[in-house]
């Protein structure tokens, strides 16, 4: 029997990410309404919304829709913001950050991963994005600053250069720390080299290249 996947999305929201503390009604709504299925690699659709992280090649996943909801919720984005993404992945957190916001800049090191979101977001009809192939933590570097940023693989810890992207009062969005306990934060710019920061939740996700961990030498 075919699965009726908008059945399927509604009962992701309800029953998965609602339960999860996810409360604002425009997040709950994007996430109803952007065809997650429609990310997710092919060999995996039937698993588009299972309470897992998706493999996407490269190393990469596609985070939980639990997580996806939480992160989506917690940048607080409105209507007119601007929003950098580190990290493309599938395109899926893209196109719900750039059906809450007035523009995405989306930055992926993987130039597959880049071309295949392109494909996604121009089929689901999202247009205000602008994706980039490059490596973000030590060598682009945007024109401007922004409102909002996510960065969507985990860091050992957020590199500088990143907070100096935020417009004062922007959000910066992260996951940092260790594996297998990473902290999801919220690091708020409240200007002059400021930075208020929040603590949301754990979870595990594979490191942005060059953000790992130092190694560790045993004798």
């Amino acid at each position: 029997m075919a699965m009726n996947f908008d059945q399927a999305r509604q009962n992701m929201v309800e029953n998965q990410v609602r339960p999860w503390e996810v409360l604002d009604g425009r997040v709950l709504d994007v996430l109803r309404h952007v065809r997650r299925e429609d990310f997710v690699p092919p060999a995996h659709r039937q698993l588009a919304f299972a309470d897992l992280n998706l493999p996407l090649g490269h190393g990469e996943v596609m985070m939980k829709p639990v997580v996806e909801g939480r992160v989506l919720q917690a940048v607080a984005l409105k209507p007119e913001d601007s929003v950098l993404e580190v990290g493309t992945g599938s395109g899926f957190l893209t196109a719900c950050l750039a059906s809450l916001a007035a523009h995405v800049t989306s930055v992926d090191m993987h130039a597959d991963f880049t071309a295949t979101a392109a494909a996604r977001l121009k089929a689901a009809g999202i247009a205000n994005v602008q994706l980039l192939t490059a490596e973000a933590v030590n060598g682009w570097q945007p024109q401007g600053t922004f409102d909002a940023m996510v960065v969507t693989g985990a860091v050992y810890r957020i590199p500088d250069r990143f907070l100096t992207w935020l417009k004062p009062g922007g959000r910066l969005l992260a996951i940092r720390g260790e594996s297998p306990v990473q902290q999801v934060v919220v690091l708020t710019h409240e200007g002059n080299g400021r930075y208020r920061e929040e603590s949301l939740f754990e979870t595990d996700l594979p490191y942005l290249a060059h953000a790992e961990p130092p190694r560790r030498f045993v004798f």
